[in-house]
Order: structure tokens, then sequence, then C-alpha cells
């Protein structure tokens, strides 16, 4: 999960009354980090703090240079996760260690150890992950379940902008809710709208989708067994 939705979803939880240190069990951070996003949004608000926050990290931001153990973290990565595919391996560097780094310079260093067979051709079934050269050329959407309240997600890929918003159920009429609040609120228009094939995105939802974008796009669903 990308920081800028853990941020978003933090406030959203907060808002909702949940406890600071249930935020940060549930999102797996340490509460003062918790406690410095909420802080710094009751000061200048979300948008503002996500801009900073954005801005910051571009500032410090230096070329990655792949060092052993970078290399280690990736084999160790692919290893503990039963030969995850490079994309969840790019999540997991990006989530545990906040590191950024490209799918195809992830398989660059697994070929090197690895000898990368045949089924990895398989993820591909779908078509490759899209990519974006500017705004509203490609939405994500996803959900993260809290237990009792689930966190619908929507992302810019290109411009990283966010919306969030928590519902006690994952129904596609949840799914539709949201869809709707996205794009009304927010987005307003995309040329690909991309998903996993959960339920909370079909029937009302799939009925809608083309009132907001230009293509639907089901992505393949990740096993951890692949």
């Amino acid at each position: 999960m990308l920081n800028l939705t853990k941020i978003t979803i933090a406030w959203e939880m907060y808002e909702s009354g949940i406890p600071k240190a249930h935020i940060a069990s549930k999102l797996r951070l340490t509460r003062e980090t918790v406690h410095i996003w909420i802080k710094a949004i009751q000061e200048c608000g979300l948008l503002e703090f996500l801009d900073k926050y954005t801005n910051a990290k571009k500032g410090s931001r230096e070329k990655r240079k792949i060092d052993g153990l970078l290399k280690a973290r990736i084999y160790k990565l692919r290893e503990d996760y039963r030969d995850c595919c490079g994309q969840k391996i790019r999540e997991f560097l990006l989530d545990e260690y906040g590191i950024t780094l490209s799918t195809t310079t992830i398989y660059k260093v697994l070929g090197e150890k690895f000898k990368l067979r045949s089924k990895w051709k398989k993820n591909q079934i779908r078509g490759p992950i899209p990519e974006a050269d500017s705004t509203r050329e490609v939405i994500q959407m996803d959900t993260v379940d809290f237990g009792a309240v689930f966190a619908f997600t929507a992302v810019d890929i290109f411009s990283k902008e966010i919306s969030v918003r928590l519902y006690p159920s994952l129904t596609a009429k949840d799914g539709l809710d949201f869809l709707n609040f996205s794009f009304n609120n927010r987005f307003n228009h995309t040329q690909l709208l991309q998903t996993d094939g959960g339920p909370e995105f079909k029937a009302e939802f799939r009925s809608s989708v083309f009132n907001y974008a230009d293509r639907f796009r089901v992505s393949r669903p990740y096993k951890k067994n692949e």
C-alpha cells in the first residue's frame, strides 16, 4: 500500500472515531507516525499535507543504486512470499522498506539468481500492467480489509491523487457508491479504470463504470502459490 494511501486511510479512520493505536496496528505503522500525520493534517488539511509529503519525497529522492543489500531484500521477499511476482515485490519493498524500484529492475535482479520459469508469462494473460503519461489516464481501484471496516481506495497512477472512503461491508452497492463518490468529487473521468475481480466491483458497480471511464480492465488476482 502506498504511503499516500495509508495517510488518507489513517485520517478517514481517525475521523470515524477509531483510536490512533488501533489505526497504527491495522496499517502496520508506529503510533508516533500516526500521531505525526494526524497532527499535521489537523494543522494544514489533508490535501495540503499530501502535497507537502509528496514534494518532500521528490526533493530527497536520489537515483536508486542496486547494492548487495537491496538485492538480498528482493531475493528474501521472493522466497518468503512463495515466488511472488515482481509487481508484488515492488509493493513489499515500498511498504516494508520505503524503497521505490521499477518492476523491470526487480526482474533483472531476480534473473541473476533465479531461473524465471515460463509460469511467469501466465501472470500476464490480461496484458501488461498499464502505465500512464498524464493525469486521468489510468485510475486504479482497490479495497483494504480492516476487519470491521473496509477502505475503498482509488489512485490516479500518474498524479498519485487519492480518493478513500470507509464502508462497513464489501458489496457491489458499496462499490457503486464509492465509484460515484470518487469521480463526482475528484476524478471526473478517466481513460482506463482498473480493479481486481472482487464482488464489490461487479453487478451495480460494473453497470455504471462507463459513466466515468472509456475503458474498464479487470486485473488478474494475485495468488500466493503462484
